[in-house]
């Protein structure tokens, strides 16, 4: 077995899920599947492009519908495995799966601990954000990771591996960018005080 394998960091690139006809509507879809338009259905195209010869040992996305048609369209052809996990689903919003945009968002910062009606909290997403890395971690350690998802596991992801706080994160004006890299190191509990990579420091 090769030990500088084992005890090598797990470098972490996050794409979000392409554009939905949700999306397109201002309707946060939540845990409902959702439908990639043609806009999205091209992204999902670019987003193949970047990162077929990228490195990438393993794909691992949500099982809602939008991110796993993302990842199809993204990897189509190739022998990349891509795995749905449900513990990289969105935040469940409840009864307000579905609603305009400008009705959830004036209830993010509240729900941060608070789960939204008949739903999750943010805090509830970064648990199971955080039970994914350590089984991610006892099985990829050295390897360089994909994960597709949604806005609320980039915000677990900032919280867990880059030191940032949900209560900022939730009430920051939405972005997108061609991926987010992040570094999880074998033996750490995701959720312990944030340890910054040392290739990152000046």
């Amino acid at each position: 077995m090769d030990n500088s394998r084992v005890t090598a960091p797990i470098r972490l690139v996050y794409e979000t899920h392409a554009t939905t006809t949700d999306n397109e509507a201002g309707i946060a879809t939540g845990w409902l599947p959702g439908a990639l338009s043609a806009a999205g259905r091209r992204q999902a195209g670019e987003l193949g492009g970047r990162r077929r010869d990228d490195g990438i040992a393993a794909v691992y996305t949500s099982d809602l519908h939008r991110a796993v048609e993302t990842a199809r369209i993204a990897f189509a052809g190739t022998a990349l495995p891509v795995h749905h996990d449900p513990r990289l689903r969105e935040c469940n919003y409840g009864r307000l799966n579905g609603c305009p945009q400008e009705v959830l968002a004036p209830l993010r910062a509240r729900s941060v601990d608070e789960p939204f009606p008949g739903g999750q909290s943010y805090r509830e997403v970064l648990a199971a954000t955080e039970d994914f890395l350590t089984d991610l971690a006892a099985r990829w350690a050295g390897h360089r990771i994909l994960l597709i998802a949604h806005s609320a596991n980039r915000w677990a992801l900032d919280c867990l591996l880059a030191g940032g706080r949900l209560e900022d994160l939730v009430r920051a004006p939405a972005r997108w960018q061609p991926g987010w890299e992040y570094t999880l190191f074998p033996g750490d509990r995701p959720g312990e005080p944030f340890r910054p990579d040392p290739q990152d420091t000046p």
